[in-house]
């Protein structure tokens, strides 16, 4: 290279690498703030998956609304008024910093809390959010005004790469080593550092050496800007090439949420896998945008079909419940699909002079999918049909990716092999259609959905004792977990089934503490239910003899199974944050109206509730909300066990339900009874082999040493070990990870049900 040219292509190396880092830092900040944000302010809604699909609905709508900015922007025949106008949102941005909400903004009572959580960001997060969103086409189109000749859309590679490193660094790096007010310190950091960069870039507009900057952008006819195979590619696109643009990206972004929903509501429903089927989502645009190389009809449309049969085959046949295995499948379908979708997109992106036009129609689509799982199939649908149609759907973009590959065309002139490949790919898509469109149909007696999942509510009959109507029953579930069981018959109906029957922990809790109150009426085996249904009692008569009245605080209501347990007298206080669980409870359940004692239902996060209501002084507390669903880690930290010790009265007991196939909490409640000075004992029953009931585990919390010396008691558990290698969680500090246990299958449990 001449000597004279080496300072010009110095100066355009650091051009380009001035413009690929501001890409790249913005794409981080966008996809770190999200888990951040999220992270932050999921307790205050009740810990479900729903959180985060109603955040994604507002990172999609107002990545839409920063590119829609970016391409009006662009707009402006002057570059330098461009400069301008972006510099001053930018320090708008930074005047909106910290991003960390008050707790002001928690929510009082019950009910949808997704416009509340909306209005929440758009507050917060919303003005920082938009100018990172914008970025990625603003700065790409500067590119191409300042490099004429350079392909930007690699930019939007790097862009992707950005995101995906923000998001696999955050629960490797960022979750377990800072609290939340730590981690939004660090991005507002971030944030500053990365408006100083676009405000070098906007002021380069200003030099000397941009006077020609208003003059259109040079570099008509690049080949490697044109979609292959597109004659008009530096024409205008056509309507239906813009279509696709829309819905491709849209149909991508359903099932990146129904897959994320299906994870976190029907697997594992672990909050941090929010991430991974993010991260999928996002290499599949990164690999699609970095080269054609990465993208083959024929591989990719292969392995969406047989991925999507796969899983198919597996809700069919229930294959195996073990996380890994089933997670693993999902995931490699979600990558599948979005790499078709994303890939397609590619094969019909414009010319670079309409840029900011095809990532508006992208954004949109994504928005698009976002509104469609978040707001629309929640009011339409009482199942998770967009999983179940957008699987469909896919299968039959995949068949028609393989079917329109040139390549495999040319190769397969022969008639036998081109007929035998398109009936497979038929007999998939049809197998596909007919699985995924049984799915539809829940099968149950009632199937009702908001925001908080999907209740089913079915009637129970043993296979082996089909006339036998005492072990009929009732079930409410939420997704694969059974939330209550109730006999139908009225001489059984009142017997305490599932977690919660007298060997449980959270009957031997209420058993005891009711007979070392004083109650004379009660010798050790006493039974509960024993008087018929229709010889209750009314609530509030007086307790039974020798004895003060209980008081119980129950976390979460499921199908009011604990109110079996309330003599004449007690109080039941039920704290249940979703307000169908209480329909249900009460349309299809009697234990609440066969209580005898008052019960008392209080809609609304438990916490919050607790938080502003005098001390109840419970005698037992009843915590039973970690046994699947999200778990919901703001009522296992610190300050929750310091608000349950204000509610207790003297001596009493709080009874936490972990039972949990992912998850071993148990490390988690033995922190807060040696932070607080409790002793802990773990109540462990297997009635798996007796009608109606189920295997759990109790952890009791107590300092009252009469109930721990009490020989049912001391038969019933054994005191935890309170020394543990896990990390105390706190309202600002919680981590899953090193709780995780039944990840991986044994050799046995991948026969098919069919198969043993």
């Amino acid at each position: 290279m001449p000597q004279s040219q080496r300072p010009q292509s110095q100066r355009t190396g650091l051009l380009v690498a001035t413009y690929a880092v501001a890409i790249f830092a913005g794409a981080f900040l966008v996809f770190q703030v999200q888990p951040i944000i999220g992270r932050a302010i999921l307790p205050w809604f009740g810990g479900s998956p729903a959180v985060w699909t109603t955040c994604m609905l507002f990172f999609q709508t107002v990545l839409l609304l920063g590119y829609l900015y970016a391409h009006l922007l662009t707009l402006v025949p002057n570059v330098r008024l461009q400069a301008t106008i972006h510099v001053a949102l930018a320090i708008a941005g930074l005047a909106s910093l910290p991003i960390l909400p008050d707790a002001s903004w928690k929510p009082t009572g019950g009910g949808n809390p997704t416009w509340p959580i909306l209005v929440l960001l758009c507050v917060h997060v919303g003005l920082p959010y938009l100018l990172l969103s914008a970025t990625g086409p603003l700065m790409q189109a500067w590119f191409s005004r300042s490099l004429p000749g350079r392909s930007p859309y690699r930019l939007y590679a790097l862009s992707n790469v950005g995101s995906l490193l923000a998001l696999l660094t955050y629960p490797v790096f960022v979750e377990p080593a800072l609290t939340v007010r730590e981690q939004t310190v660090v991005w507002s950091v971030g944030f500053c550092i990365f408006a100083l960069i676009g405000g070098y870039l906007s002021a380069r507009w200003w030099w000397p050496a941009a006077k020609g900057a208003n003059a259109e952008p040079i570099g008509d006819g690049h080949a490697h800007d044109s979609p292959a195979g597109d004659a008009t590619a530096d024409g205008p696109p056509t309507w239906g090439r813009r279509l696709s643009w829309l819905l491709l990206p849209a149909l991508a972004s359903v099932m990146l949420l129904a897959t994320t929903n299906h994870v976190c509501q029907d697997v594992a429903v672990i909050p941090f896998l929010w991430v991974a089927p993010l991260s999928l989502y996002l290499l599949s645009f990164i690999l699609c945008f970095d080269s054609p190389w990465w993208y083959s009809r024929r591989y990719w449309g292969v392995l969406a079909m047989a991925s999507i049969v796969g899983v198919s085959l597996m809700k069919e046949y229930r294959v195996t419940k073990y996380l890994l295995l089933e997670v693993a499948a999902y995931f490699l379908a979600l990558l599948a699909i979005s790499m078709i979708c994303h890939g397609e997109l590619v094969r019909r992106k414009p010319h670079a002079k309409y840029l900011t036009e095809f990532y508006l129609m992208c954004s949109a689509g994504g928005a698009l999918g976002g509104f469609l799982v978040a707001i629309v199939c929640p009011l339409v649908f009482p199942t998770y049909v967009e999983l179940h149609a957008g699987l469909i759907l896919a299968c039959a973009i995949a068949a028609k990716a393989v079917v329109g590959d040139e390549r495999l065309r040319l190769r397969a002139r022969k008639k036998w092999i081109a007929t035998t490949g398109f009936l497979v790919l038929l007999v998939g898509f049809l197998a596909v259609l007919r699985i995924q469109a049984a799915a539809m149909q829940s099968g149950k007696m009632v199937a009702v959905r908001n925001f908080y999942g999907v209740l089913y509510v079915d009637n129970v009959i043993d296979d082996d004792e089909e006339d036998d109507v005492d072990n009929r029953g009732r079930r409410l579930t939420h997704g694969r977990i059974s939330h209550g069981f109730q006999f139908t018959s009225p001489e059984r109906r009142r017997i305490p089934t599932m977690y919660y029957d007298e060997d449980s922990g959270v009957g031997v809790a209420i058993r005891r503490m009711a007979a070392l109150s004083g109650s004379e009426s009660r010798s050790d085996d006493a039974h509960v239910g024993g008087k018929p249904a229709n010889d209750a009692g009314d609530n509030g008569q007086p307790p039974a003899a020798g004895r003060p009245p209980l008081r119980v605080g129950v976390v979460g209501l499921g199908a009011g199974t604990i109110a079996v347990y309330a003599e004449p007298g007690d109080t039941y206080r039920i704290y249940e944050i979703n307000p169908v669980v209480e329909t249900l409870a009460r349309e299809y359940f009697t234990y609440l109206e066969d209580c005898r004692g008052n019960v008392e239902v209080v809609i609304g996060d438990a916490r919050r509730s607790m938080e502003v209501e005098e001390p109840q002084g419970y005698d037992v507390l009843a915590l039973d909300a970690f046994s699947g669903d999200a778990i919901p880690a703001h009522l296992l930290t610190r300050e929750a066990f310091l608000l349950y010790e204000r509610h207790l009265a003297p001596g009493g007991v709080i009874a936490v339900h972990i039972s949990n196939k992912y998850l071993d909490l148990t490390p988690i409640v033995a922190n807060a009874a040696k932070e607080v000075g409790w002793q802990a004992l773990d109540v462990d029953t297997d009635t798996n082999d007796n009608p109606g009931m189920a295997s759990s585990q109790w952890v009791l919390l107590t300092t009252n040493e009469q109930f721990l010396a009490d020989a049912v008691v001391k038969k019933a558990g054994t005191l935890l070990d309170l020394d543990t290698d896990v990390r105390m969680w706190t309202d600002e500090f919680s981590n899953l990870l090193p709780l995780l246990k039944n990840v991986l299958p044994r050799p046995e449990d991948l026969v098919p049900s069919w198969a043993k």
